[in-house]
């Protein structure tokens, strides 16, 4: 206890040293990082988990306290965002927004979004409509980090207020500024998806798993963000424990790739594949047929091929969508000259419109396919005949949730 009020002012309540007061921030904020991937994000944006009643509350109750942020709010927010990806309407695309704007004005981004109380409606259906939430959490937001001001004051005194601001800057920066900023912008991508989500690092641990955000965009609706051998979702490791613990039950997760051997066409089990992971076929041409060649190509062609910008040669991955007007008629230049490039940019391109269309004809969309690596087999494109061969073999590997 303090001496005098001066010392309670200095230290509060707990006369905690530096030490203590850091270790006290590190748990907070990473409980709050916590609250919003496991259960705004995970659980109520994307239905990927359920948690226990007591511990779906518990997340709420953090998130009112420590940023004021609305559950049916950033719900609404983060599906749009899904919705209308790098888009105009998406709500903090860099491509639209500027990297700038969205790693230092995310909090403002976020106000215009939640103004937006048509999308509100229209994107935050089925999130917590109980008296607690119409009666405390929604209409007083802004109470639960005022009072939590004057927690982290009693406790600590003026490094306590110190404390809280850093607190209330944590979301802001971390989630509305380097997952929504450069988690669009910088980084590696294991799927071509249609946008231009990155992981930011393959362990991810310092924002809840949120770093693997090129995943989550390619299976939005998988509750596990790690999708490769090297890669943690500290996120997922605390679902794990809490769903051991019968705290949690997980809904869904990515599906694995399989690629059998020996299969002569594509048939049903190639077409629930392709259609589930349509991100991943489109990478794996990238990877076993265009940069083949493109490495090919530079060994005949010497320092013309070399010398070619980098983001033009990655822009073959997705077909130049990303390029602006004078850049794409840069990689058209490129492509027209080269009579083999061309025609593997042409198979990617009719490949990526048998994936994408949304027919309900089934044996249609596995006919085209069919037809797409009979006519890839036929190419002479060594490359481009492998590929075919590996595409037929496409198989779902069903995912364990337990």
């Amino acid at each position: 206890m303090p001496a005098t009020f001066l010392d309670f002012l200095a230290t509060g309540l707990t006369g905690a040293g530096w030490g203590t007061i850091v270790l006290y921030f590190l748990a907070v904020t990473q409980l709050t990082i916590f609250a919003v991937t496991l259960y705004l994000h995970r659980s109520q944006a994307h239905r990927a988990v359920d948690f226990h009643p007591a511990v779906a509350h518990v997340f709420r109750f953090w998130t009112w306290l420590t940023t004021s942020m609305i559950t049916k709010e950033w719900a609404a927010i983060h599906r749009k965002h899904h919705a209308k990806c790098e888009t105009e309407e998406d709500p903090h695309s860099p491509q639209f927004k500027g990297i700038r704007t969205v790693m230092w004005r995310g909090v403002e981004l976020y106000r215009e979004a939640r103004a937006d109380r048509e999308s509100i409606e229209k994107y935050g259906k089925g999130c917590p409509d109980d008296w607690i939430e119409r009666r405390l959490y929604t209409p007083h937001a802004t109470l639960g980090p005022v009072l939590l001001l004057f927690v982290s004051f009693a406790l600590f005194g003026f490094a306590g207020v110190a404390v809280w601001a850093l607190q209330m800057l944590w979301i802001p920066f971390w989630a509305a500024g380097v997952i929504n900023g450069l988690g669009h912008w910088w980084g590696y991508r294991n799927f071509e998806t249609h946008d231009t989500a990155t992981n930011l690092t393959p362990w991810g641990v310092w924002v809840g798993g949120e770093e693997l955000h090129n995943n989550h965009h390619a299976f939005p609706s998988s509750a596990k963000f790690a999708l490769r051998k090297f890669e943690f979702d500290i996120g997922w490791a605390a679902i794990r424990m809490l769903s051991a613990l019968k705290l949690a039950k997980v809904l869904r997760v990515a599906p694995s790739l399989d690629v059998r051997p020996n299969i002569s066409m594509p048939d049903a089990e190639t077409l629930k594949a392709l259609l589930s992971h349509r991100f991943q076929a489109m990478t794996d041409y990238y990877r076993h047929v265009m940069l083949p060649t493109l490495r090919e190509e530079a060994a005949h062609a010497g320092d013309s091929l070399r010398n070619v910008p980098r983001r033009l040669r990655k822009a073959l991955a997705d077909g130049g969508r990303w390029l602006d007007h004078d850049a794409r008629a840069d990689l058209q230049g490129l492509v027209q000259h080269r009579p083999r490039l061309a025609t593997l940019v042409e198979f990617r391109a009719r490949l990526s419109v048998v994936l994408e269309e949304r027919s309900h004809d089934a044996s249609a969309t596995l006919h085209r396919i069919q037809d797409w690596c009979h006519e890839a087999e036929a190419s002479g494109i060594k490359a481009l005949q492998e590929f075919a061969a590996r595409l037929r073999g496409y198989a779902l590997v069903p995912a364990r949730i337990g």
